[in-house]
């Protein structure tokens, strides 16, 4: 008997060491130290690395739970099966069982909440032809447009003989005129996206066939611009853009509002959101 006893206790002592400890709730949905160690590794192979990591583990945990619920609402169910496929395209490397337990939940939620972001937020939001050009304009100074451009640059220009420059007709005009003040023009044809940052900052909103302002000794002029190809979809994908940015607003609002309504209990006070 006392044989069996002491088995007895060696078995729920081996029990009570393994089992994790539940620090918190979602909805009813248990989270434990052990769930938020394996999403902190899931974040490290991300790339996700910080000093409060598994309290943003635990934070990631239960927006993942809050998600899906909000999605079973409306019949939207993403299965492991899913959540494997989509895992499969992001090469994580090995994973043991927990973490993978962890990349699945966090891959349905994601699946969950862009389903219901597409439904319920996407079909709302309108983008106007100023928002494109708005943001057209920010890609054209930090990044450069698909767009050919030929122009003029002079260097060593005396502020004296910039005065004098007048409007030119031409590309060739404007070359002649630079020569006959003893200048040395230099024409360049080039896509945007290639000029130096500077560059594109000097020309940018200059009319064609204008001369810019004299700045340490430097001029341009843009004899002309040309589309290319790539230019045509431009539009487009600023427009898709521009809509997924206010839609991710959008969603981070609505993610609040979940929160508040979700019943979140937290046992460990280093988890306290």
């Amino acid at each position: 008997m006392k044989k069996l006893l002491g088995i007895v206790f060696l078995l729920l002592n081996t029990v009570n060491a393994n089992a994790a400890t539940v620090v918190g709730s979602v909805n009813g949905k248990p989270v434990t130290d052990t769930d938020i160690t394996a999403r902190t590794e899931l974040m490290a192979k991300q790339g996700k690395v910080s000093k409060t990591n598994r309290k943003q583990a635990f934070q990631n945990i239960v927006d993942d739970y809050i998600k899906l619920d909000y999605a079973a609402n409306y019949n939207v169910k993403p299965t492991d099966k899913d959540a494997d496929k989509e895992l499969k395209q992001m090469n994580l490397g090995e994973m043991s069982d927990t973490v993978h337990a962890m990349a699945r939940l966090a891959m349905r939620a994601n699946i969950a909440w862009n389903v219901m972001m597409a439904r319920t937020i996407v079909p709302h939001i309108e983008v106007s032809q100023s928002d494109i050009d708005e943001e057209k304009a920010s890609i054209a100074r930090e990044h450069g447009l698909p767009v050919e451009i030929t122009m003029l640059r002079v260097i060593d220009m005396p502020n004296d003989i910039y005065q004098k420059l007048s409007k030119p007709k031409n590309c060739d005009e404007a070359e002649k005129m630079i020569e006959n003040f003893g200048g040395y023009p230099q024409k360049i044809t080039a896509q945007h996206y290639e000029l130096a940052p500077e560059v594109r900052e000097r020309i940018a909103n200059l009319p064609l066939l204008t001369w810019s302002k004299n700045e340490n000794n430097s001029i341009f002029l843009v004899c002309s611009e040309k589309k290319t190809k790539e230019y045509k979809n431009l539009d487009e994908i600023i427009k898709q853009n521009a809509i997924y940015k206010k839609a991710s607003f959008n969603g981070d609002q609505q993610l609040k509002q979940l929160r508040r309504k979700a019943v979140i209990i937290v046992n460990d006070e280093r988890y306290k959101l």
